[in-house]
């Protein structure tokens, strides 16, 4: 959160841009750092629906909709509204429940490993496919291996899936 705050006012600071934060909840960070995003002049941040969001998504947006009601970044939104959004969601998520990834609350590996969202979704399918769902914990502890003999690039497409594969056959493999 203090980086997200950090970033965005030396980079209003220093340019005349509009900046959008896209976060996703794996850590239960991302409502901090886009509320602290929000405190340093951010134009704009990815929510969810709350009956959609957490986990490997984005931060639910009611839940950012109420905090900042009645200060100076007050979107307007309408939480009943929003609630009836989300009701409908909800149905519609049990439809897809069996593509649902392992992940039911906040994951604080990911805060060592620093595995995107997306990547990890990625991890946990090519796992499931090689009958080795069970070594999530040990790739994990992996990719920080992986990353320091490749001079620790960044996680971004197509780097993180590089990293990540390499960790799955690293653990694999032996």
């Amino acid at each position: 959160p203090m980086a997200a705050y950090e970033l965005v006012s030396e980079i209003k600071k220093r340019f005349e841009v509009r900046l959008h934060l896209h976060c996703h909840a794996t850590t239960g960070m991302a409502e901090m750092a886009l509320l602290k995003a929000i405190e340093a002049g951010v134009d704009g941040v990815d929510t969810a629906i709350s009956s959609m969001s957490a986990t490997y998504g984005h931060p639910a947006t009611e839940a950012l909709v109420a905090t900042l009601a009645g200060t100076e970044h007050d979107t307007g939104l309408d939480i009943l509204k929003l609630e009836n959004i989300a009701a409908y969601f909800r149905e519609v998520r049990k439809k897809y429940h069996a593509f649902e990834g392992q992940l039911k609350g906040y994951d604080s590996r990911i805060l060592v490993a620093q595995v995107p969202g997306g990547m990890l979704t990625n991890l946990e399918s090519q796992l499931k496919q090689q009958n080795a769902a069970d070594k999530l914990d040990q790739v994990l502890a992996e990719i920080p291996r992986v990353r320091e003999d490749l001079g620790f690039i960044p996680l971004v497409t197509p780097t993180s899936q590089i990293v990540g594969t390499q960790a799955v056959l690293n653990v694999l493999t032996g």
